[in-house]
């Protein structure tokens, strides 16, 4: 039986990548088992001939790509190799796994220069260890998209909602939800919060709505996703990188002490977590002072916050009491260990175009007699916005106020379990909804 294929926001655009004229070969990038190459298949359903190879599973094929890299004999003897013909316009290559095999890598930048009228793609599970290493690989003669685990809009989707979810876009703060249709969209946002992301969980949840199957699922890609530390970088040895891992999982919400870090010093955790980051799994949140656009031009890289890539792996590890999230409406319940604010910060991620590595930015103001802090921060139309993730109203939002008045800025966002609504400069956006301001 095959698997079932749920919809994603990248479809559309590999769909228009396809049928660019001025086409570069695609490369698909972002941590492992996100989904990259069931949308890959997807796309192939537009075309006569689908060629698959995996570079792990088919270490024949590494040898057609020795010596000089001429794509067009590479392509020849690819066809006679897999008996399936290889022509422009009719077929999709599909190198997946890619990083197995670093002259493919090389080889794709002569694609575009040689065979540009082939339609290629590339993928790979640790493929940012690989291009690290290939700095100049293919600068202007590549495409690269960046893809993450499900969104809130993809997960509605894969659940039926598609028609509720409509009815949340049409939604502002100035014209809040029907309030039955937000009740019913914030039960499926803890639900969310619980499941994550992960195409095989949320595929196991769609097929019988079993909460605790998920769990499960959970644990095995949890373990899976552990057993690839190993392969990061040999002269770093596992458990450095899974305790690196641990502490993010454990500090989540705050800013990141490296000196918490048990057993090892600093300079050991930092590498650790950036291997963490390259293969897509751990993602920094880093302090910006937010005195003008761009927001990465002052940034302080001493002060960061890190969040996992999805909210399931994340819960699962927190070890969070399910029924906490699922029957609560108290939002300090519901957000226990950050899982809210970790949501809020991955949906902004998912928000931006595909075409570019986004970043995260909070702000803070430490002092002696108080400290203030912001969420997240993003860019909009030109200017500032602060969001917070919190259920405080006025009174409690002393931080939004603080850098609303320093930064002179026109709004912020407060997101939580609340329905839309807006006052004085504060407009509220549902988590669920949290997304769509970009």
């Amino acid at each position: 039986m095959a698997e079932r294929y749920f919809n994603r926001l990248i479809d559309n655009e590999l769909i228009k990548w396809s049928k660019e004229s001025d086409r570069k070969p695609l490369l698909l990038r972002g941590a492992r088992q996100i989904g990259k190459s069931s949308s890959v298949r997807k796309l192939a359903e537009n075309f006569d001939v689908f060629i698959e190879i995996n570079f792990e599973k088919n270490k024949k094929v590494h040898a057609f790509f020795d010596g000089d890299l001429d794509v067009r004999e590479i392509c020849a003897k690819l066809s006679v190799q897999l008996r399936k013909p290889i022509v422009a316009g009719k077929t999709l290559l599909f190198f997946d796994e890619i990083q197995a095999c670093p002259n493919a890598i090389s080889a794709l930048r002569f694609f575009y220069e040689d065979f540009s009228e082939l339609h290629v793609v590339a993928a790979g599970s640790l493929l940012e260890f690989a291009l690290e290493n290939l700095p100049s690989f293919g600068v202007g003669r590549i495409t690269s998209m960046f893809m993450y685990p499900f969104s809130f809009a993809e997960f509605m989707n894969a659940c039926g909602e598609e028609m509720l979810w409509n009815e949340i876009c049409k939604s502002l703060p100035e014209k809040p939800l029907f309030e039955p249709f937000h009740e019913k969209a914030t039960e499926i946002l803890k639900k969310f919060l619980v499941i994550g992301g992960m195409p095989a969980v949320v595929a196991k949840f769609a097929e019988n709505q079993d909460i605790i199957a998920c769990q499960r699922t959970l644990s095995d890609l949890i373990n899976s996703l552990k057993t690839d530390f190993v392969k990061y970088k040999k002269r770093v040895p596992e458990l450095r990188i899974s305790t690196a891992f641990e502490a993010v999982v454990q500090q989540s919400g705050g800013k990141f002490n490296y000196a918490k870090v048990e057993q090892y010093n600093i300079r050991q955790v930092k590498e650790s977590l950036e291997l963490l980051q390259k293969a897509g799994l751990v993602i920094p949140v880093t302090h910006s002072s937010a005195n003008g656009i761009p927001l990465g031009a002052q940034t302080n890289h001493k002060k960061r916050k890190f969040i996992l890539l999805d909210t399931g792996i994340f819960q699962r590890l927190l070890g969070l009491q399910l029924s906490d999230i699922l029957f609560n409406n108290d939002f300090s319940l519901v957000n226990k260990g950050s899982i809210a604010e970790t949501m809020a910060g991955l949906e902004i991620l998912k928000a931006n175009s595909c075409y570019e590595q986004a970043e995260l930015y909070f702000w803070t103001r430490e002092t002696s007699k108080s400290n203030a802090e912001i969420d997240y921060l993003i860019q909009k139309n030109g200017k500032i916005i602060p969001i917070e993730v919190k259920s405080g109203t006025t009174g409690k939002m002393q931080s939004m106020w603080q850098f609303l008045n320093e930064k002179k800025s026109e709004f912020g966002i407060r997101t939580s379990l609340e329905n839309f609504s807006a006052y004085d400069k504060i407009k509220v956006v549902p988590l669920y909804a949290i997304g769509n301001i970009l």
